[in-house]
This record gives C-alpha cells, structure tokens and sequence, in this order.
C-alpha cells in the first residue's frame, strides 16, 4: 500500500527524503502520524527514524529549508527537532531498548527499523512509511496496525505482559488511545492490563495525569474511566473517585450509584463546553459524597454539605495528583463548593437577594457553574428533568436580568473600609468591619443600591446607631 499522494501536503518530507539520500541513511515516518494519516485525523507532530544519526538528518534538512531553520538537538536522548510552520518534526535515528524492572528509563543502543517497530506501544503506532528512493511512501506494517484500524482494535506488537511491564504508562496509553478513537483493547491486551495495573505505581504522578487530562478531554471520557476502572488503575490512581461507586440500601431506601452519576455528569458536560477545567469540576463535584453519607430512618440518605467538604478536597487531590494549584484549581473549587446553589433556587421561590448572591460568588464563572448545574440533572425520570430544567430556564433567565440591571460581576461595594474609618476618625478597628458587613448585606438584599450617595448614607446612619460620631 502506497500513500506518497497523501504526503504531497507535506513538502518537508520531500526535503528529508532528498536529505537522507545525499547522506546515504534510510529514513521513515513511525507512529501517530502515519495512524492519523490512514484515520483522516490532523496531526501537527512528524516522527522521523533514520537507520544512522537523526541529528545529523535534521541538521541537512533545516540546511535545505533556509537559513532561518532552528535545530533543536537533544544529545542525551540522540534526538533533534524542527518546527516547519506548524509542523513539530522530530528526528531520532533506529534504537533498539531493553529495560530494568524497577524503572520505565530504558537502555538504548543503535538498532534496525525492525528494532524500533519492536519497541513501539500499540501496533496502530508501529506502522511506518518510507522516505527513500523507489519506496517512497510504502506503507511497512509488520503488525498488522491497518487491519486493527479496520477493526478499532488496541493491541501491542509484542507479548502485552512484557510491554506493561517495560513501560507501565502504556497502560494509560492503551486506554487513552481507545477513549480518543473510540476503539476496543484487544482482550489479552486489556486482560495484561489488569495483571500488571500494579506496576503504575513506578510511574511519576505527572505522567500518569497527563495521560488522565486527554481521556478527559476526548469525546466520551466516560467510556475511558469505566475503562480505568474496570481494569483496576483508577482505585490506584484515584482511589476517591473510586469511592463513589456502589449503592447502599437500608430498610429499602438506597442512593443513587455517584460514580456513575458522575461519569453521566462529565459527559454532558462535554457536549456543552471542551474546557479540561470545567469537565474537572464535573469529576469532582460529588467528591465528598461518601464522606458525608448519612441514613435517617425518616428521611432516607442525605450527603449533607458535601459541595463545602469537596471544595476543602479539591485542593488536597490536585497537590497529590501534581495538578495546578494557581487559578485552575481555585475554579474547579469555586464550581464545587456552589455547584448546588443553582439547582436549590430552582426548587424555592427565587428572590433577588439570593440571586445577587450567587452572581456575586460566582463572578466570571457564573456560565461555567450554569452548565454545571444543568449537567447534574441526570434523572431517569423525563417528567422530573422536564420540570428541572423549565425552573433552571427561569433561574437563569432571572439572573441575566439582573446581571444586566446590577453589574454584580466582580462584584464590590463602593464603600471601603478607608472611607469609614475617614468619616467616623477611626483607626483599623472590629466596628470598620462591622459596619463594611451591614453595608454590603445591604446592597446584598436590594435594601441600597451601590451607588456612593446612598450607600454612604447607610453607611453613616448604620454607624451612628452603633454610637460613632462623624467627623
């Protein structure tokens, strides 16, 4: 099978063919590339294996792209890499690896292209296409990756055992590939999986969650995480996630299953927004409910303020699970600790007071927690989600106008602390606090709007009730 008609969007490759001539190396594209190629998916990145040095193949190749072509040379791994528009081309020559048990860092020596096909994850990532002269775009398949395409099968190219042992993060991998494509794992693959999940355990946390973000991030995150969970990653990786699962009964009163209402959560949340932060939140939302479990022989069971206890979580597994802890995490905590607030003004009878607060709290991030909320309406009862999201329609619609009327995003109340110590002759006291309080309950309840004349009336008459002068 021939592609060199669907490598013509791709000059450069022309230009590593002719490099490697004039060197008398062979060269080969391998891996994603060539599978995204056959699957019609884009792909920014371009590996390229040379049978000799892949520096010195890099090296002519930007030599005939111009003058103003970058080498990246990575000595230590025996690697380089050129940035052709916005194309990411790396270069390595053919390596053959052998690994020790207690580390995934493998030994590496010079090898054939058979070698490095020997070495690669999955065989839908073994696949190469030649670069060289009279062969120029050959596809080489020595495992059969375009028939596992065909079928969307996720299989290794070697004994499985010995491939997760080698490198347990292809176990996230396999996984991974099959929550992006959509695929089956091959059975012994996944059935490898399962006997060596342990082996996780030698990868480093950063590893492990950047292969957990892009399951998070592909359409269908769901089928990934049942996929983690099935083969026993996701109780080593995230034991509280893990937690959720099951359903309890007593006296014939049971709960929901919150793992999988979470998962249902993520999903819907997915068809509204690809933000990997806002699909976090998803995940975390219920977090808390195990810990806060309760059964009332009365009232059944009750997760009584778990959106407070997950909102203190969210931190502790980020830090754990080399997360970031700047603004990313603090709206993933934002979105959890008020993420009941919406749907408990759609039960009530909705006052401004309480949505002033809401959009308050929530600031920039109302949007986000809206579809949050509307995610979490996963009854399988239609009438239920019918009249849930008729009362969130109204909730939402209320807090447009409001927003519109109030200007409450980012929100603060025009009187400051400077300007009551200035007017009652105070110094840094309990009373400026005390009296800043009253003044932003006030704007809170609608009671004063925050505008400085009559804000600050409130302000003086709320402290001469307390026995201050002004000055």
């Amino acid at each position: 099978m021939n592609f060199k008609e669907q490598l013509t969007p791709y000059p450069v490759l022309e230009k590593v063919a002719g490099a490697a001539k004039e060197l008398g190396v062979e060269a080969y594209i391998i891996g994603g590339f060539v599978r995204d190629l056959i699957l019609k998916r884009s792909s920014k990145d371009i590996d390229i294996v040379s049978i000799g040095s892949g520096i010195a193949l890099a090296e002519m190749v930007a030599g005939r792209l111009g003058p103003d072509v970058f080498v990246s040379v990575f000595k230590n791994f025996g690697t380089a890499q050129i940035r052709q528009g916005d194309l990411e081309i790396e270069f390595v020559g053919a390596r053959k690896e052998s690994y020790r048990s207690e580390s995934r860092k493998p030994a590496v020596e010079d090898g054939t292209l058979a070698d490095d096909q020997n070495r690669r994850d999955f065989t839908i990532n073994a696949m190469g296409i030649s670069l060289n002269a009279g062969t120029f775009g050959e596809l080489i398949d020595p495992f059969e990756g375009m028939s596992d395409l065909r079928k969307k099968i996720i299989r290794t190219p070697l004994d499985p055992e010995i491939t997760f042992s080698d490198d347990p993060l292809r176990m996230m991998r396999a996984i991974r590939f099959a929550s992006q494509l959509n695929f089956d794992i091959e059975p012994d693959t996944f059935d490898a999986i399962v006997k060596m999940k342990d082996r996780i355990n030698i990868v480093s946390m950063e590893r492990i969650s950047d292969e957990l973000n892009k399951i998070i991030l592909s359409k269908t995150p769901s089928y990934g995480f049942k996929l983690l969970y099935h083969a026993g990653l996701l109780a080593i990786i995230f034991p509280e996630l893990v937690e959720l699962q099951g359903v309890e009964h007593i006296e014939g009163k049971g709960h929901k299953d919150n793992f999988y209402h979470t998962l249902q959560v993520l999903d819907n949340v997915c068809q509204v927004s690809d933000d990997l932060w806002l699909r976090w939140a998803a995940i975390l939302h219920d977090i808390a409910k195990p810990a806060t479990k309760r059964f009332d022989k009365r009232n059944g069971w009750s997760f009584h303020n778990h959106e407070e206890v997950g909102a203190r979580m969210v931190p502790v597994i980020f830090r754990r699970m080399k997360l970031p802890l700047n603004e990313k995490m603090r709206f993933v905590k934002k979105l959890v600790r008020l993420h009941l607030r919406p749907i408990v003004l759609s039960k009530e009878e909705i006052t401004d007071s309480a949505m002033r607060r809401l959009l308050v709290e929530a600031g920039e991030d109302i949007e986000a927690l809206m579809n949050l909320c509307r995610a979490d309406i996963t009854s399988k009862n239609p009438e239920k989600v019918r009249r849930f999201i008729s009362n969130f329609d109204l909730v939402e619609q209320k807090l447009k106008d409001l927003e519109e009327r109030d200007k409450l995003r980012n929100f603060q109340p025009v009187i400051t602390g400077e300007m009551i110590m200035e007017a009652f002759g105070l110094k840094p006291a309990r009373e400026v606090g005390i009296i800043k309080e009253a003044v932003r309950e006030a704007i809170l309840e609608g009671i004063v709007p925050n505008e400085y004349e009559p804000a600050f009336a409130f302000m003086i008459a709320e402290g001469e009730k307390m026995g201050l002068s002004r000055v």
